[in-house]
């Protein structure tokens, strides 16, 4: 067996995996990455990016239906659902040269394409090599959770790992799982033509703000997707093409096809973390705020730690475990700063405390400004009127942003930074945006919340009545 020594070991070639090893070897590390499967892991491959590109598909499906609000004669697309997944297809291609091992071994990383099993704290066995490591990330992502349904096991069914190969177009797609890649699918076929149920055991949406998911849920039925809240899976049953899922209170609900998308749980199996001393949770691996494992050589970072199962949460994760394992400063990761978005069209975004998180925190002293989407020039030009950014404040500074509303994941990088830098609503305030851009939302934003203090306030006015009293 070869034995290879090296500072840094990582365990996945996601999004968190590469960016650590990337990070590390530019720095002068010598890093090893392993990588069981695909470069590039999940995201690039059967989550984030395939998903985008679809949804992009049946956006302009959907544009061509309703373009009669600006004054162009509607037509019905003639939809090409293997055509759209070329096109997903093409996307991931694009990308994958930025994620690929000949660029990562460019950067110094030695890349071994293995699965690989602890053998000692310090050390990973992976084919005929026996790695030994300084430092050692898991980097390991995660894949969707498949419930035990009763009869689920004896129907084909779909993830989002499968969902990419269908060629087909589902005639009508049953969707167990109402929340955000359950949502975002259900809309994208029902734009691509496909009839839609989404069977939810609780609430759909449900970690989103209610206020702003019960629009959002409001604007998917108006589409024609059937949305079943409250609604546990019992059964399922069927062959191919004809299926059925029963639910606790003895509906059933008949479709072609299921996609399973009740969430995702940690790949940790496989790799024999007991042999290394580390301890697991129900979620994934147990982490301390540093992203150390109960082994103090080994990190845990993105969807493996367990915690918000986000690309950009494992690309953070990076660099609080690169300034650590190799300049050995103090890091720590939190969350407070970490925006999230739901890809339905009107998208939901978030970030800090929601309104509901935020007033259990802060009581009487939070304040919550809000700015309605059809109050910006730019919504109305382009009849994107439907929407509401909501924000937290509490000590003048924001601790929280809910929006609702066309591009939502972009104008919630503007709270974000504020929030991760600790500014006051004063510099929001201070900001001038061009106009007509979405981007006044955020400074209108500011002055619904300023506008009280000022112009319902006798104090401010009586000022303003002396000095007007004395000026020449």
């Amino acid at each position: 067996m070869q034995e290879i020594k090296t500072d840094l070991l990582v365990i996945g070639a996601g999004s968190g995996g590469l960016s650590v090893a990337a990070g590390a070897a530019q720095m002068g590390a010598d890093v090893t990455l392993l990588e069981r499967h695909k470069m590039g892991g999940d995201c690039l491959n059967y989550g984030c990016v395939p998903s985008k590109a679809l949804i992009k598909s049946a956006k302009v499906a959907h544009e061509m239906r309703k373009a009669g609000a600006y004054g162009i004669a509607p037509v019905e697309p003639q939809v090409d659902y293997a055509a759209a997944k070329d096109h997903v297809q093409g996307v991931i291609a694009a990308i994958e040269p930025h994620d690929s091992q000949e660029r990562f071994e460019g950067f110094g990383v030695r890349v071994i394409r293995e699965h690989g099993r602890f053998v000692s704290e310090n050390t990973v066995e992976a084919g005929d090599k026996r790695i030994t490591a300084r430092r050692i990330v898991i980097a390991t992502g995660s894949t969707a959770f498949v419930p035990p349904i009763p009869g689920l096991d004896q129907v084909p069914y779909l993830t989002n790992e499968t969902l990419w190969a269908l060629r087909e177009r589902p005639d009508h797609l049953i969707v167990i799982g109402g929340g955000p890649i359950g949502m975002e699918m259900a809309q994208a076929h029902r734009r691509l033509g496909s009839e839609m149920t989404v069977i939810e055991g609780a609430k759909a949406l449900g970690k989103d703000d209610p206020e702003l998911a019960a629009v959002a849920l409001e604007k998917l039925r108006a589409e024609g997707i059937a949305i079943e809240e409250e609604a546990p899976a019992k059964a399922v049953r069927g062959s191919e093409g004809a299926l059925e899922v029963e639910v606790e209170d003895g509906r059933v609900f008949k479709g072609s096809h299921i996609l399973v998308a009740v969430g995702r749980k940690a790949n940790t199996e496989g790799l024999d973390l007991e042999k290394a001393g580390i301890e697991t949770t129900r979620t994934g691996v147990k982490v301390d705020a540093a992203l150390k494992t109960t082994n103090k050589r080994v990190y845990a970072i993105g969807d493996a730690a367990g915690g918000m199962q986000f690309t950009h949460v494992a690309g953070y994760h990076a660099g609080v475990v690169v300034q650590s394992a190799l300049f050995g400063l103090p890091a720590k990761a939190k969350t407070r700063h970490i925006p999230w978005v739901t890809y339905i069209d009107p998208e939901i975004a978030q970030v800090g405390l929601t309104e509901a998180q935020a007033r259990k925190e802060y009581g009487p002293k939070l304040e919550v400004a809000r700015f309605d989407y059809d109050g910006n020039d730019r919504a109305q030009a382009e009849r994107q009127t439907d929407g509401i950014v909501k924000v937290m404040v509490a000590g003048g500074k924001p601790v929280g942003a809910s929006i609702l509303g066309h591009q939502a994941g972009e104008h919630i990088n503007f709270w974000a930074f504020a929030i991760a830098n600790g500014m006051k609503m004063k510099a929001v305030s201070n900001t001038v945006s061009p106009y007509p851009t979405y981007g006044e939302l955020n400074k209108r934003v500011a002055g619904a919340y300023f506008s009280p203090k000022l112009f319902d306030s006798q104090a401010v006015k009586r000022v303003v009545r002396m000095v007007q009293r004395y000026l020449p």
